[in-house]
């Protein structure tokens, strides 16, 4: 083999990354197209940031989508891979918004018993909207999930147990209690949506 015929460095890097990369079972009757990052990106970014505010409040929500999306990218390869790629990120939004809301009321809880007077940290709720978004927060950590992914994202009850990782029954349940404490919390008798 001569010089000229070698394959050059950006050759063999090219044959590396498409060869090492991890994808689904290949089966050469079905042309499988996965998606790629950016597109996965630009298509759930919106939804995501919209899901974690329903969670979260404005406390950090495109902290909590953006921080989701980059472990995503980071496993992309993998990812991409599964049967549902949103469901698997909106799973992790989830996850991270509910940690978040956990890790600030902790910290609040830490600051009123240190200081002998402490204001409120929240301002006054304004509007309605707000008011069921904070009562939805205050629920436990499965129902506030399942109450935004139903209500935010207008997700069907199959797909919020895809996300969640649970069954359809449990995220029935979780929904029916979560509405009937919204309902007692705001004073209504109608569904809270």
């Amino acid at each position: 083999m001569t010089k000229s015929q070698r394959p050059s460095s950006r050759d063999v890097i090219e044959l590396v990354d498409e060869t090492s990369r991890p994808g689904p079972p290949s089966d050469p009757d079905i042309p499988v197209t996965l998606e790629s990052f950016e597109d996965f990106y630009r298509r759930e970014l919106p939804r995501l940031v919209v899901l974690a505010r329903a969670l979260t409040g404005d406390l950090a929500a495109e902290d909590v989508a953006q921080e989701s999306m980059l472990l995503a990218y980071r496993q992309w390869s993998r990812i991409s891979a599964l049967g549902s790629p949103a469901g698997y990120v909106r799973g992790i939004c989830a996850h991270k918004s509910v940690s978040l809301v956990r890790r600030h009321l902790s910290e609040r809880r830490a600051l009123h018993r240190l200081a002998s007077r402490l204001t409120s940290i929240v301002d006054p709720l304004a509007g309605d909207s707000e008011r069921f978004w904070a009562e939805v927060r205050r629920l436990p950590r499965r129902q506030a999930q399942v109450t935004a992914l139903f209500y935010v994202l207008d997700l069907p009850v199959s797909e919020v147990a895809t996300t969640l990782g649970c069954a359809e029954g449990t995220v029935k349940v979780h929904l029916s209690r979560a509405r009937a404490q919204l309902a007692t919390r705001l004073g209504t008798t109608e569904d809270p949506s």
